[in-house]
Formats: C-alpha cells, sequence, structure tokens
C-alpha cells in the first residue's frame, strides 16, 4: 500500500488549500491514480487498522440494491450515521436527540427507520434499479450477465451517478462509475472518484472494490487481475492533518490474504460469512472526525 502513502504525501505537499461544502477546508489535487495487482495480496490498509467489517456489510448493502441503514446500524456499521442525523436534525421532528439515541431509535423502530434511515436512490438504487425511458435497468446483473457472454466487451461499466436522481440523494456519489476489463483471463477494475477523502473514505473504498473484483471474478469463472483507481478531487480534510502525520511515520506491513467461499457462483447470494480473512496485521486504529 506503498503507493496510497506516496499520494498521501504528495497531497499533503503539493496541494492547493480549499474551502468546501462542509466548511471544513481541504488539501486538495486532482487527478491521481493508483493500481493494485490482486494477485499479491487483499490491499487493506496496514499503517492503520481498517474496520473490516463495515467494509464487506457497506459492499452486501449495496449490492442487494438497499438504501435504507437500518441494516447496517443493526450490524454495528456506522459509516453511513451522519447523513441521516443531519437531514433529521434539520427536520421539525428533531427534539434534541444525540446521534447516539437516533441510531439507537433507527435500530429498533421500523417505522422511525423507513422515514428518517434512508438516503434516497444512492448507490444500491443506481447499481440495481437506475430509471431510464425504459424503466429500471439492473446495472450489476447485466454486466455480470455479460462477462459471462463477452468478456472482451468494451461495455462492462456500471454508473452511481444518475444527474435526474441526485437532488433526492443524501450524498451524491463520491465513486461514481467502474468498468470491468478482461486480459488473459485475468478480470481487472478500475474506479473513477470523483471525491476522496484521502484519510477515511479511501482505504474502504480500494478494500471494497477489490472486495467486488474478487466476487465477480469468482462468480464469472476468472482470475484476479488489478484494481485500478483513478480519483478526481483527492483531499485531505485540514482537521485531519495531524492523523496523517502519524500515519506517513509508520511503514506499511505485509498485505493480508481474503479467502472468499468457493462454493457460491451468484453475486447475489454472498453472505457475511463467506469472507476470511487471513494474516493481517496492521498498526493500530487512527480516529478522524467526519466531515458531512
Amino acid at each position: 500500500m506503498q503507493q496510497y502513502l506516496d499520494l498521501m504525501r504528495k497531497i499533503m505537499d503539493e496541494g492547493s488549500d480549499r474551502m468546501d461544502r462542509t466548511q471544513t477546508g481541504t488539501r486538495s489535487l486532482f487527478g491521481a491514480q493508483m493500481r493494485f495487482d490482486l494477485q499479491t495480496g487483499f490491499p487493506l490498509l496496514t499503517t492503520k487498522r481498517v474496520h473490516l467489517k463495515s467494509v464487506i456489510h457497506e459492499l452486501l448493502w449495496f449490492i442487494q440494491g438497499e438504501t435504507n441503514i437500518q441494516p447496517l446500524v443493526k450490524k454495528g456499521v456506522r459509516i453511513w450515521n451522519e447523513w441521516p442525523y443531519e437531514t433529521y436534525k434539520a427536520s421539525g421532528a428533531y427534539q434534541g436527540e444525540t446521534i447516539e439515541a437516533f441510531v439507537t431509535r433507527l435500530k429498533e423502530d421500523d417505522a422511525f427507520a423507513k422515514t428518517w434511515g434512508d438516503l434516497g436512490p444512492v448507490y444500491g438504487k443506481q447499481w440495481r434499479a437506475f430509471e431510464g425511458k425504459k424503466g429500471a435497468v439492473d446495472q450489476l446483473k447485466d454486466v455480470v450477465d455479460a462477462l459471462k457472454k463477452d468478456r472482451y466487451s468494451r461495455r462492462l461499466l456500471v454508473s452511481s451517478w444518475n444527474p435526474s436522481e441526485i437532488d433526492a440523494m443524501a450524498l451524491p456519489p463520491c465513486h461514481v462509475l467502474f468498468q470491468f476489463y478482461v486480459h488473459d483471463n485475468k478480470l481487472s477494475c478500475q474506479l473513477y472518484q470523483r471525491s476522496a477523502d484521502w484519510f477515511l473514505g479511501v482505504p474502504f473504498n480500494i478494500a471494497s472494490y477489490a472486495l467486488l473484483t474478487m466476487m465477480v471474478a469468482q462468480v464469472t469463472n476468472l482470475s484476479l487481475g488489478e484494481f485500478i483507481h483513478t480519483v478526481g478531487d483527492a483531499h485531505i480534510y485540514t482537521n485531519h492533518f495531524e492523523q496523517v502525520k502519524t500515519q506517513l511515520k509508520r511503514s506499511p506491513r505485509p498485505l493480508p490474504k481474503m479467502h472468499i467461499n468457493p462454493n457460491v457462483t451468484d453475486l447475489f447470494a454472498f453472505t457475511f460469512k463467506d469472507f476470511t480473512l487471513i494474516d493481517y496485521d496492521p498498526h493500530p486504529a487512527i480516529k478522524g472526525v467526519v466531515s458531512v
């Protein structure tokens, strides 16, 4: 994962300081790329511990087309909590509840969760039911089916960016487009990410799309190629500068391995228990506040 650290250092050394939508402020570079050979190990950051449980549950949530965070909070995944909480705080229903109380109510009250836990037509909706002139398109299923029929197609893409529905989303998609490519019977995936929180978000994005590539490769009888991560606005929030300095002092450790249950042949049949991470030995976690 040296490539991640090298770009982190480049953002700090060469980036421009900019104010952003969250009013936190960032240091930003435009245009970055990392390549990960998926045959050399699972690209899970080792210079700080990454909560893989959250990565897997979120990815499965996307794949199932979910947009309400209740299933995530029931599994202890906190990735998305802040966005519906901010929407709730801005509403007339808010009565001074803390985010912890809000999440507890989402977990226990189905009616409340139906109203306040939904993020709008975010990733899962676009992957599985992208609205077009002829109705909803299951992009993910179509891509898997296409890989089985014509693995050299140049149309193996899934887009999360649906301009007609952006205003209805709690957060417009950051990882907006991914494309598969087959060479020498190896499946590669390139992700284009319009906006990337380098300290908090990017380690999750790398692990999530690497895992998705492994899953798709398994169900289409392909070997593993590369995960290529292309980024537009690569930024570090100003309130993460000290954490980044700490992380840059650490040396990467050997990558872990990911074992996937070989008996699963349907992308939409995977469950959490089908994944086993082996030999993960990271440096301690480094906490940071998410900007909403």
